[in-house]
């Protein structure tokens, strides 16, 4: 290109961060520029998303523009700093594979999306007969599915994400470079010819409890409908009053039949769970609201990509039987998470389902198989599992109503890991350890906090590991080297144990009651100075 010709154009440097991986924002970047005629390249890295552009000055502003206007619905973009460069006469706009992964420490590392419902879209596939995806449990695109809790590192790549043992087949690969399709460097992408698959077991033997030809599955390959089989024979189960493990995104959950008095009774009995609420799972909102009174922004909430658990007042003579949530004037209840369950509720048609963690009472949610395998068969009939690992625990979120407007009672799947802004900065990195009931813990950068997934009660070495492993991922992954460790004043916890052993950090004891109005502050970005009442328990 001449000279005088590259004096009439401009190149920009553009450094995006916020949530903007695993979200479809490469591919979106990329057709915007190409819809701006704009030459140059895009990537991930560990903060964020790098992209460089040239073109005429007018359509490289409009680009700019639409890079925050447009941004994808998953995304949240949070900074955008723009570096111009000289002129280099580029042609074409290419995503590039992101760079190696250095040791950074104490560099800002990208957040990772939340895991998200599946999307209309990939719901439409599911339960179209003539899709290749019909009945397949791991359905997802750019716009839904599993993230935080498959993913092993940054940048959010498929070889850092527990789907790396799994090639796509050439179809698939098609998808994944094809700048037009919505699975266009969509990580999770997988069908029922080179995907993860479900099979349905028996817990004390490992062994396949049934086979036989899928229903109406599609495809050449003979694993082509294995998993809506298993998915089917499962329902079967539950359908007949047996409870079920099944393997979700986050963790197994064990299911039986809601409105069977004798199977919840019974699944009660084997979980140790003398009175507790059970949580629901139903198929729609309609189900939903048969359960439950709903009010506008619970609706909203059963209905988000979130999925979590909706406490609402319950309704007389409901088709629930009474073991589900004893003495209790509220249900929690729930949506499909994920293709498998929306598979499993469509097969049991208006079954209400109990969906409870998979767990005896007062130790952590089972993830990895072997393990659920071993505490769950004294509990489960049948398990309903899968191949695709899962790589970090996270529970069912809780969320109720208050003054019409949505509370959170529990964060954790769908909610974890994103942010939360802080009124005050922190001048160092810090974590928090918690206090022992519904153990959480928190790490803080900058203006930034990231509060830990639910882990339980901390009161055994179970949940202690778990805690131990969730603090040590969210350091990973989000790049955070606490500097400042705040504890419980109780001596006896075990977070401030914890706390007391980590090496060359300042630790910080905090009073309980202290600690729940700072957070409430905080909350609501209150600096003054302040009187509150602490209703503890």
């Amino acid at each position: 290109m001449s000279a005088p010709a590259l004096r009439t154009l401009r190149r920009v440097a553009v450094r995006v961060e916020g949530v903007v991986q695993g979200v479809g924002f490469r591919p979106f970047v990329h057709r915007i520029a190409n819809a701006h005629a704009l030459a140059g390249y895009v990537l991930n890295d560990s903060e964020g998303v790098l992209a460089e552009v040239e073109g005429q000055p007018a359509d490289v502003d409009r680009f700019l523009y639409d890079l925050v206007a447009a941004a994808p619905a998953l995304a949240h973009v949070e900074t955008v700093r723009v570096t111009d460069l000289a002129p280099a006469g580029r042609r074409g706009f290419a995503i590039v594979a992101s760079p190696p992964t250095r040791d950074r420490a104490g560099a800002r590392q990208v957040p990772v999306t939340p895991d998200c419902a599946p999307c209309a879209d990939c719901l439409r596939e599911l339960r179209d007969p003539e899709d290749r995806r019909f009945r397949y449990p791991f359905v997802n695109c750019t716009n839904c599915g599993p993230r935080f809790t498959i993913v092993r590192g940054v940048p959010y790549d498929r070889p850092r994400t527990t789907m790396s043992a799994f090639a796509m087949c050439d179809a698939c690969q098609t998808e994944y470079d094809d700048p037009a399709d919505r699975r266009f460097h969509a990580q999770p992408n997988a069908c029922p010819a080179c995907g993860p698959q479900a099979r349905l077991i028996d817990p004390r033997s490992g062994e396949p409890v049934t086979s036989g030809g899928p229903p109406g599955a599609r495809g050449d390959s003979p694993e082509a409908g294995r998993s809506a089989d298993a998915v089917a024979a499962g329902a079967a189960l539950l359908r007949d009053g047996r409870i079920l493990a099944v393997k979700g995104l986050g963790g197994y959950h064990l299911a039986c039949r809601a409105d069977d008095e004798e199977v919840v009774a019974r699944l009660r009995a084997r979980k140790h769970r003398e009175d507790r609420p059970f949580a629901l799972m139903v198929a729609d909102v309609d189900a939903a609201r048969r359960l439950a009174r709903l009010e506008v922004a619970a609706v909203e909430m059963l209905e988000s990509v979130a999925r979590p658990i909706v406490l609402a007042p319950r309704r007389e003579r409901t088709a629930v039987a009474a073991s589900v949530a004893p003495r209790v004037a509220e249900l929690g209840v729930m949506l499909p998470s994920t293709p498998l369950h929306h598979l499993l509720l469509d097969d049991l048609g208006d079954v209400p389902l109990v969906m409870t963690s998979g767990n005896v009472s007062d130790e952590p949610i089972a993830y990895r198989d072997e393990d659920a395998m071993s505490r769950l068969a004294p509990i489960a009939d049948a398990m309903l599992v899968h191949d695709r690992p899962i790589h970090m625990r996270a529970d069912d979120g809780v969320v109720r109503v208050a003054a019409g407007a949505p509370l959170t009672v529990r964060r954790s799947r769908g909610h974890v890991p994103g942010a939360l802004r802080l009124p005050i900065p922190a001048p160092r990195d810090v974590l928090a350890c918690g206090a022992e009931l519904k153990s959480t813990f928190c790490v803080a950068r900058g203006g930034e906090a990231w509060v830990g997934h639910h882990l339980g009660d901390l009161r055994n070495a179970e949940v202690l590991a778990s805690f131990v492993e969730g603090v040590a991922h969210f350091e990973d992954l989000l790049g955070v080297r606490p500097r400042v460790v705040a504890h419980d004043l109780h001596p006896d916890y075990l977070s401030t144990r914890y706390a007391l052993e980590r090496d060359g950090v300042d630790v910080v004891g905090v009073q309980h009651h202290h600690a729940h109005l700072a957070a409430c502050l905080a909350e609501h970005g209150v600096t003054d100075r302040a009187v509150g009442a602490i209703y503890d328990g």
